[in-house]
């Protein structure tokens, strides 16, 4: 996949769209991406110990990596690879710039 932990990117389609976020895990083999503080699902739980309250949490959904994009300046980026030396880089398609 083009986009990797730590990355900050916009989401591209769905209820989402147009905020921005840094991909907080990857789910490779379902090909999505759980970015911080989006995609949000209010989960009711219930009371672990004897006297504790339930509780509503929070829970960030993925979000399937087609529909979100890299940004560089603000903007949604393509991105393609490139080899230097032994190793390979990602780079802006838009730039040519080193991501």
């Amino acid at each position: 996949m083009k986009i990797r932990k730590g990355d900050n990117v916009i989401v591209i389609s769905g209820s989402e769209k147009g905020k921005k976020g840094q991909v907080a895990r990857m789910l490779a083999d379902k090909n999505s991406v759980i970015i911080e503080g989006l995609n949000l699902l209010k989960r009711h739980q219930k009371p672990r110990k004897a006297g504790q309250k339930g509780q509503i949490v929070e829970k960030a959904m993925p979000i399937h990596v087609s529909n979100v994009a890299l940004i560089e300046d603000g903007k949604p980026v393509r991105t393609s690879r490139k080899q230097v030396g032994e190793k390979w880089i990602r780079v802006s398609r838009k730039s040519g710039k080193e991501i």
